[in-house]
């Protein structure tokens, strides 16, 4: 595992903690939202998860495109290794929090009733 700068752990913390302040109050908008069809109302959940992995996906798409610049000579080695490291995070950080999501469903549905 490539060890990574203060910088970038800095930056990583930032951009968590912009997340969790953009989470933390309950959209409006959707707490007022109808019923769903099973009575539940439907929640900024869905949304957050795509903002979510949208992001994860503009630093991958990002990083590569960084990697093809630098490849064709015109790129700065330092910023995409930087592009190619934050994206590597994300996705990891994506995959455990899948993982966690599915362990968790995982426990709900091995309760006894």
């Amino acid at each position: 595992m490539t060890p990574v700068g203060n910088d970038g752990i800095q930056s990583l913390l930032a951009q968590m903690r912009e997340i969790r302040s953009r989470s933390a109050l309950p959209n409006l908008q959707a707490a007022s939202a109808p019923a769903g069809p099973q009575g539940v109302k439907e929640s900024a959940f869905a949304e957050r998860l795509g903002e979510a992995l949208k992001g994860v996906n503009d630093k991958q798409m990002t990083a590569a495109s960084m990697a093809q610049e630098f490849e064709l000579g015109r790129g700065d080695l330092a910023s995409t290794m930087v592009a190619m490291q934050k994206s590597q995070v994300a996705f990891r950080a994506t995959v455990e929090v899948r993982n966690r999501v599915v362990q968790a469903y995982q426990d709900v549905m091995n309760m006894p009733i």
